[in-house]
């Protein structure tokens, strides 16, 4: 009596998914759209790529070197020194370019889509209601799953492994504009209007300067999660530092996937404090390697 009515339901929706995908298949206008689509990411991958590479590989490690020395401090600046070193050394240094290139142009649009998207979220409540529950759906689907859409609509390849970490990156940038806009001041705000600002002069000179704090933080987040999903698109051919990963739990070779685990581990300390120096409000007393040689040789002399 207590299961009689629950083992008649069944609710096909498998069948219904696998039908909406043969639609979207057989369905000139769909696939002229996912064409489009496909060949726009190509074309940004590609050029992220193509970028990276026409720099020889001393010229590049210098000018991630200097930026580390220039935003973040020397103690980092040696840390990229020693970073760059070992991944040179261990001959993953193409490996580690093209997992770069994919996170900068998967995260270049979750930002560019992300970000108009928290912005309506927060000037609008509707568009809120309606979003909120998607980027939940987005948040907690496990990043594997993004992989068999992109793999049925686009294939193999570096294309549908950035637009799967696409759609996995895109919610705290999305989540977190909306936050920062919304936590603006009415005060700031009043004031602005009071100056007579209109909406778009409010947005661009009062509430998106002081949301800033708030945006970088998402434009981070975006790019981490960027980093760790394109290591797992290299299960459907994205390549980069996830080969030597899917390599060593496919043949049981735990040094191959050691050294490219911490190839990217390296690649992600580097991302993450290089893009958190951009955020504004941050404690700027770190000293640069020449400061700091300044003040040490200068306190020196002091004592002498």
């Amino acid at each position: 009596m207590s299961g009689f009515f629950l083992d008649d339901v069944e609710i096909p929706l498998g069948r219904w998914v696998q039908d909406g995908v043969r639609w979207i298949q057989r369905n000139d206008t769909s696939q002229t759209i996912l064409d489009g689509i496909e060949q726009a990411v190509r074309a940004l991958v590609d050029a992220f790529e193509a970028v990276l590479t026409l720099l020889p590989l001393e010229l590049m490690a210098l000018l991630i070197i200097a930026l580390s020395f220039w935003r973040v401090g020397w103690r980092f600046g040696l840390f990229s020194i020693l970073g760059l070193f070992f991944i040179v050394a261990i001959g993953l240094w193409d490996a580690m370019i093209s997992t770069l290139a994919l996170v900068l142009s998967a995260s270049t649009i979750a930002l560019l889509v992300g970000m108009p998207i928290g912005i309506a979220m927060a000037r609008r409540s509707a568009v809120e209601q309606a979003v909120k529950p998607v980027l939940d759906f987005m948040q907690t689907m496990p990043p594997f799953v993004y992989l068999i859409p992109a793999v049925i609509f686009f294939g193999l390849g570096k294309v549908p492994g950035a637009i799967a970490t696409v759609v996995f990156a895109m919610p705290p940038a999305v989540r977190l504009t909306a936050l920062g806009i919304k936590q603006v001041s009415a005060e700031k705000v009043e004031a602005g209007q009071a100056f007579g600002c209109t909406s778009t002069q409010l947005l661009l000179k009062v509430q998106l300067p002081l949301a800033l704090p708030s945006i970088m933080a998402g434009i981070n987040q975006t790019i981490m999660l960027s980093l760790s999903m394109v290591v797992i698109a290299s299960m459907i051919g994205a390549g980069g530092l996830g080969d030597p990963v899917l390599a060593g739990i496919q043949r049981l070779q735990v040094g191959t996937g050691f050294e490219g685990g911490l190839g990217v581990v390296i690649l992600a300390i580097l991302l993450d404090r290089i893009t958190q120096s951009f955020a504004p409000n941050r404690d700027r007393r770190r000293a640069g390697l020449f400061s700091f040689l300044r003040s040490w040789a200068g306190s020196g002399g002091k004592s002498a």
